[in-house]
């Protein structure tokens, strides 16, 4: 696994309060805004963190600008969402041999306010007191992953997801 690298949470909380919607951003292809993508469709996109804590570390969102989870999607759009969390977990669970498989919805309304859920997976083997919040906190450093070996982890993430939504 890569190690990880200090992250300045002062300079990131700076950015994320004074810049646009990331998500919006990589929806409308604006190149300030890439990431790898994995999947996406009409509705939803999956693509990996920019500031991933453990490799694999994916973002599901849905493509329209929607902040509040229980107010701004129907049943309907939530268990569509949902379906594709389901389907990304298992796809990273075969992937890297996940022990567990993170789910979280962060964000807020002074920034990152585009709803997304992080969907992680856990690597076999790590201590109990590196894994669960102390796993996924900026703040303990993130993985430094060339854009090369980024770029390979999305295909093999696509791939897997691509065999759970039963596509050869």
């Amino acid at each position: 696994m890569s190690k990880r690298q200090p992250f300045n949470v002062e300079a990131y909380l700076r950015d994320i309060a004074t810049r646009p919607c990331f998500i919006c951003g990589l929806v409308s292809g604006d190149p300030a805004f890439f990431h790898h993508r994995i999947f996406e469709d009409e509705e939803t996109i999956i693509f990996l963190s920019k500031y991933p804590t453990l490799p694999g570390y994916c973002l599901v969102s849905p493509k329209k600008h929607r902040e509040d989870l229980a107010q701004d999607l129907t049943t309907e759009e939530y268990l569509r969402l949902q379906g594709h969390v389901h389907l990304l977990s298992r796809a990273l669970k075969k992937a890297f041999d996940a022990e567990r498989i993170y789910v979280l919805s962060l964000g807020s309304q002074q920034a990152n306010s585009h709803l997304h859920f992080h969907v992680v997976p856990l690597p076999a083997g790590v201590p109990l007191e590196e894994q669960q919040y102390h796993a996924l906190m900026a703040e303990h450093g993130v993985l430094q992953i060339p854009a090369g070996e980024m770029a390979r982890l999305a295909e093999q993430i696509t791939q897997a997801f691509l065999q759970e939504r039963g596509v050869p």
